[in-house]
Formats: C-alpha cells, structure tokens, sequence
C-alpha cells in the first residue's frame, strides 16, 4: 500500500493537472497514426527519407514491416560521459537489424560539460541547453519516419532536454540507453582536499591538475554523484531505461549486451498489442515517484528546476511544495559522494538502484501501478540486477540482493541515514529557495549571520583572497538568475567557502543562481525566487543584515522590519556586458523569456 502522504500528494498533483494533462495527451492522440509512419508518407518523402539506406533497409522501411527506429544522440568526444556514444549507432542499427527492424541517425544534440565551463562565461548558457536540446530533439523527430526512439545522453542538462524533446513526440515508445560510468579514481574526498588546498594558495595548478586528472581519467560519466548521474537515477526510477542499466561501465560485456537488449525491448514495445509510448510512461505517478528516488539518494538541486520542466512537458504541473511534502516522508538511504565518500560505482556494487527501489517500494513510498519499457508490470522488475548469460552474449536478470553490501553507502528504509529527504524547500521574506541538507553536518543546518552582498561570484574570491571574509557571514550572491544571466552555476564558490567553513566560521551561501549537483558541505539556499532583476528581495539585502537560514524549519529570511525592507530601493547591476561574448548575445531572446526557478526556469512552458 503506498504512503498515505505519498499518495495525498499525487492525487493534489492530478487535481491540479486534470486540464493541462488532458489537452496533452488529446494532442498525442491526434499525432498517433495507425500502421507504420512510412506508409503514410508519399513516394517522394519516403525516398529522401531512405536514400542512403542498405537496399535491405529500403526494402524493410518500404514494406513497413519491421518498425524503423530513430537515433537521437548527444554524442561528441569532448564529454567523457558521451565519448561512448561515439560507436553507438552502428551498433544499434545492428541490433535493430537482429531483430526484424531498421534504425537511423535522426539528429544530434548539443552536449555541453558543466565541468569544462564552471566559473567561465559559456557556464551562462549552460541552463539554456537543456531548451535547445528539446528543440532539437524536436527537431530530428521532425520528419516523422519513426516508430519508436532511442535516446543517447547522459548528463546534466542533456536528459532532461531529451525528455522535453521526446514528449514533444509522446505518441512514439522511447528507450533511453546509457554509456555508463567510467571507473573508480581519485577519491573525491582527496580531489576536494586538494582543490581547498590549491583556494588556499598551499599547491599550485601543477598539483590541482594532476589530481582533477586522477578523478577524471576515462571514457564514462563522472563517478560522483552530482546531476549527470541523478540523471540516470531518475530515468531508472521513472522507467524509461533497462533495469540496472545506469551504472554499469562503458565498454563492458555487460554494457553491450545491455545495449543489444534495449533495442530488441523497444522493438517489442513498438508493436501494437504491447505499444507503449513514452505519454503514457510518464504520468503523474512516475514524476512522484522520480521526486521520491531524488529524495532518497539525495541527489541534485537542479532537479528541482529540471522535473518541473519535464513535467510541464507532458501537461503535469508539479510544485517545489510537493517536493518538500514528500520529503517530509522519504527517508535518505544513500550516502554517495558529495553526501558521503563513496562512488556511484560503490553503490552499485553495495545494491545499488536495485536495493534502492525494492526497499522504497516496500517501505510504500513508491507507486508500482505504473507504465515501464517493459510495459505494464510496474517497478517490481527494476528490483533485478542483469548479468550476462550462460553464452555471454544476452542479459538475465535475477532478485537483488537481500542485505545491503555497504550498509555506510546504501541502508534499508527500516534504518536510514536520515528520516527527512535530501532536499528541502526553504521560505520566509526574501523568497523561495531550495536546499541540499544531504551532505549538510548537523552544526550546518542553521545559520545566523550578517550578509555580504555580491554580484557575481568573481567578487567573493576577490574578497577572499584580499583576506576580507575571515568571519561569520552569508554570501548573499545575486543577479544570477535565469533572466539576468542565465543561472549559472556557481561550483567556483565550494572550495572557498569550504575553507572558511573548515577554519570553523559559520557560513551560508544565499543566490538566485545555481550550484552544481556536486556541491552540498556548505549551506546552499539556491535557485532564490523572484530572482533580482524580477523584484525579488534578494535585491534589497544590504551589507551587515542578519540573515538566518534554518533547513530544520525551513526558514530564509532577513531580519529587517518588513515595513523597512518594502520601502527600499532595490539594487541595480549592469549585466551589459555579461551578456556579450562567448555565444551569450544569441541567448538574449532566452534570458527576457526566461520563466522563474520555481517553474522550471525555461522559455517552453
């Protein structure tokens, strides 16, 4: 039996979405064709669309027999997680070849690194992508050839376009295939270690480089558990890829077959008795449930952003609020770095989404009635693990374990890390805001100091390495917002803070930008809305007002007379030039449409 609170909260999500949700799924019904989508297109269309197909493909896609997949990939060689990709779409053709289909190319997405672009000026349309990528996803489904999609993407910004993109095109099944993680590196904690020392001027570039490079070494995803790898949680938890396929390594028996097997699931999902288009994959539900699997792994803020937007896509309204209900109710089980200092590989190999999802369906925190790639059997399947069969070519899947390999990394709901969820929703006279309590110590969850008003992160470190923040404060950050600059991360701030939180001051962070999926040690109050350039109070705060953020109660406010702080004048900035170079005058139109951080921070919707 689910939650009552778990189920308390879908139904207000249903209420809420009867009319968007519907005139959604009214217009998948209307895109929806009978028989193959090449039988209805015209000699001329169908001829362009196989010119440069096998004659067995043209024959195949001509006939309309076998369903012909279309290929969305975020490939490029820059991306450690997507240098994988590279070799992909033969293979998946091949595959789709074995069983009775064709596939093809349909279009490519843009791909950016957060980490390549942290505290650098392409980091301003690092936000922005995730709408280009729906649109471009939108765009190589265009011509309406297909009968199904294979989805290849993996970070940050990069799966949630996807899912924009593909409920564009509800009506068409989708599988998402990942690359996988590369190997186990550096210790995170010891690449930290060394980043705090080189913030502090005690190693130089020479030393910080070769221990960024021992982190990030191969071909796979980054191995902390930051946006790229919440990602592959959520598309695991919602449905949308293989059981057990998120965290297995690039370049493996077991990745390919997995591979191999995702084809041959898409195609049988294709066909009209066990048609399952991705519209009705992702209901109401499954978003719950995807909030329920980020609360639980503690996993990164700019989800809170990235399911609204999703959501809002396939006619769901969801709310910050109806995160912070149910994290009221969902126990923390995982302790993965930032929130511990074990690897995504290590919580794999400790249970990993398996142990996660078995226990959260057990514990009622999850709704199984629910539309997978494997159809309509629910979330029970995702608690197998896949190995390779007896002739190493094939994937089997068997029960997960029954105890937690790793109980420091991964625990049962009966004795979790926490009984609150990793994240929390903060609010009081200065806005909205989210916050990551996961990796929080508990002296860190609530802070009172004065503010020390920024307007770009630039600034702290000036003041910083001038020796001016050498006390209690709250770095109140702002202009950051999607419709000053784009909302940027702001990760270059985590090494400094930390200093200063580590020499035993008491330190907050409070911003209309964002932080990277891997922040959390200090205090975070983030995604700040009404952003300042929106009348949001965040412009008002002055230099020594005392601040007071408490993620137990889930308060941000200023200690100012609310009489006084409604007569100030808010600050201004000059974004001028922050809005020049770099590609970032292209995005002009994007920053002025931009909506707030509390419905999704995107001009789609």
């Amino acid at each position: 039996m689910v939650h009552s609170k778990v189920q308390a909260v879908t139904e207000r999500i249903i209420e809420r979405s009867v009319d968007t949700r519907a005139q959604y799924l009214a217009q998948i019904e209307r895109a929806r064709i009978e028989g193959r989508a090449s039988s209805h297109l015209s000699c001329g269309n169908l001829a362009h669309a196989i010119a440069a197909s096998s004659d067995e493909d043209k024959k195949l896609i001509a006939s309309g027999r076998g369903p012909n997949l279309g290929i969305v990939t975020a490939y490029n060689d820059m991306l450690s997680a997507h240098q994988p990709y590279g070799t992909y779409p033969q293979l998946l053709k091949d595959a789709a070849s074995r069983n009775g289909a064709t596939a093809q190319v349909a279009g490519g997405v843009p791909a950016m690194c957060d980490g390549v672009t942290q505290g650098r000026a392409g980091m301003e349309l690092s936000l922005f992508s995730r709408d280009v990528i729906a649109m471009s996803t939108a765009i190589a489904l265009s011509h309406d050839v297909f009968e199904g999609a294979l989805y290849l993407g993996i970070c940050d910004k990069i799966v949630p376009g996807l899912v924009i993109g593909a409920l564009a095109f509800g009506h068409l099944p989708a599988m998402f295939v990942p690359a996988g993680p590369m190997p186990t590196g550096l210790a995170n904690a010891e690449k930290v270690r060394v980043r705090q020392l080189y913030a502090e001027g005690k190693v130089g570039r020479k030393e910080l480089l070769e221990a960024e490079s021992a982190s990030y070494h191969s071909p796979g995803t980054c191995t902390f558990y930051g946006t790229a790898n919440s990602n592959q949680m959520l598309v695991e938890i919602m449905g949308l890829q293989l059981p057990g396929s998120s965290f297995v390594n690039p370049g493996t028996d077991l990745r390919n077959a997995l591979n191999d097997a995702a084809v041959k699931q898409l195609v049988q999902i294709t066909e009209p008795s066990l048609h399952t288009p991705i519209a009705k994959i992702l209901s109401e539900k499954t978003f719950v449930n995807g909030i329920v699997g980020l609360l639980a792994t503690g996993g990164s803020t700019n989800h809170t952003l990235h399911l609204v937007a999703m959501a809002r896509a396939a006619g769901i309204q969801l709310t910050w609020q109806d995160m912070a209900d149910l994290s009221e109710v969902v126990p923390l089980l995982c302790h993965v770095y930032p929130n511990g200092t074990a690897d995504i590989n290590q919580f794999a190999a400790a249970g990993g989404m398996q142990y996660l999802i078995r226990e959260l369906l057990g514990a009622g925190l999850l709704h199984d009635d629910v539309h997978t790639v494997l159809g309509n059997s629910g979330l029970k399947p995702y608690c197998h693990d896949p190995f390779l069969d007896d002739d190493k070519t094939g994937v089997v899947w068997r029960p997960t374990v029954e105890e937690s390999g790793n109980p420091d990394i991964i625990r049962p709901a009966s004795d979790p890390f926490s009984s609150h969820g990793g994240l929390q929703l903060l609010d009081g006279n200065l806005g909205k805001s989210v916050i990551k309590v996961s990796a929080l110590k508990p002296e860190h969850l609530h802070v009172k100091a004065p503010a020390v008003v920024f307007n770009s992160q630039d600034e702290v470190l000036e003041r910083f390495k001038a020796g001016e923040l050498e006390k209690d404060f709250i770095a109140v950050v702002r202009f950051q917002g999607p419709q000053a600059i784009g909302m940027p991360e702001l990760h270059k701030l985590t090494p400094t803070l930390g200093v200063l939180q580590d020499r035993g001051f008491k330190v907050a962070l409070v911003t209309d930008g964002r932080m990277s999926g891997a922040s959390g040690k200090v205090p975070a109050a983030i995604h700040m809305a009404p952003e300042a350039v929106d009348g949001g109070n965040i412009a008002k705060v002055r230099d020594g007002d005392l601040i007071e953020l408490d993620s137990n109660a889930g308060v941000l406010r200023v200690h100012v007379d609310d009489a006084e702080l409604a007569a100030r004048e808010p600050a201004h900035c000059d974004l001028t030039e922050s809005g020049r170079g770099m590609g970032r005058e292209l995005f002009a139109n994007m920053r002025a449409l931009a909506s707030g951080a509390e419905s999704g921070a995107s001009i789609l919707f």
